[in-house]
């Protein structure tokens, strides 16, 4: 059993309404049981919402509104999600300011280096994580 960003398995959660459906994950969840999550409609956020990024170990919207808070909400929702089931492992959205691992992509198309806050605490806490790029 593992978590999966909702977003690959096709899900319509990303800020833009859409989803980032991914052929091999999909592949895999046909041998595997995995549970969808969305750290940030955990957190609360609608969908649609506004892109945002981390900055200097805050999550900033577009607009320039501080929503670190529900972003940490969001990240230990999934994180009980995990407990709750005694999940190890995570397959997460590569470049996701929640979901990111290794790489995070900033509103201005950049890609830097750094963990998004759910990949983070997941990994803090013993969770082994990879992206849909290693499967």
């Amino acid at each position: 059993m593992k978590l999966c960003s909702a977003c690959l398995l096709g899900v319509n959660c990303k800020y833009n309404g859409k989803n980032n459906l991914n052929r091999k994950v999909i592949a895999l969840a046909k041998k595997e049981i995995f549970i969808p999550v969305c750290p940030e409609q955990l957190a609360g956020f609608t969908t649609p919402r506004e892109p945002m990024e981390l900055r200097n170990g805050k999550a900033v919207t577009a607009s320039g509104k501080d929503v670190t808070l529900q972003m940490k909400k969001g990240a230990a929702e999934v994180l009980n999600i995990a407990k709750m089931y005694k999940v190890k492992e995570a397959i997460l959205k590569q470049r996701s300011p929640s979901c990111g691992y290794g790489q995070l992509k900033l509103m201005s198309g950049e890609v830097v280096k750094g963990n998004g806050m759910t990949a983070e605490l997941l990994h803090k806490n013993g969770i082994k994580i990879m992206s849909e790029e290693e499967i």
